[in-house]
């Protein structure tokens, strides 16, 4: 039931990336702890994100990481407490951070990397990328 609801939440969309689970339908996205449970994360509706495969074997347990730009320690995108577009924005096939939590994610999950980038460019080119979807 719970994974059910995160999903449906989700609009069957990773919360980070944006990508779609139809458009992996061999790899099920999981359902993450967005605070981990070794830092006191519990199982509630609250904590939980849908997550491409990726997204979450490249967050794992971190909370935090180091802005590629200026190496201060920053706070990642938190699903339910930030909005995706003042984060982020896509151009083209790229995601681009706008903030240095955008940028800090962007960089920790890989969401530019290239097995990323071709998939939303075979889905774009197909005409399967909404650009709405990442407003």
């Amino acid at each position: 039931m719970t994974r059910q609801l995160v999903r449906e939440r989700a609009q069957f969309r990773c919360e980070y990336c944006h990508l779609h689970q139809d458009h992996e339908p061999s790899r099920p996205f999981h359902i993450e702890h967005i605070i981990a449970r070794q830092h006191r994360g519990d199982d509630h509706l609250e904590n939980l994100a849908l997550a491409f495969h990726l997204c979450n074997w490249h967050k794992g347990p971190n909370l935090t990481s180091l802005d590629p730009d200026t190496n201060a320690l920053t706070r990642l995108f938190h699903p339910r407490q930030d909005k995706w577009p003042d984060h982020f924005r896509l151009e083209g096939v790229r995601i681009v951070g706008l903030t240095d939590i955008g940028k800090t994610t962007l960089w920790l999950l890989e969401m530019n990397g290239e097995e990323r980038l071709e998939l939303r460019s075979i889905l774009l080119d197909a005409g399967e990328i909404d650009p709405t979807s990442y407003a």
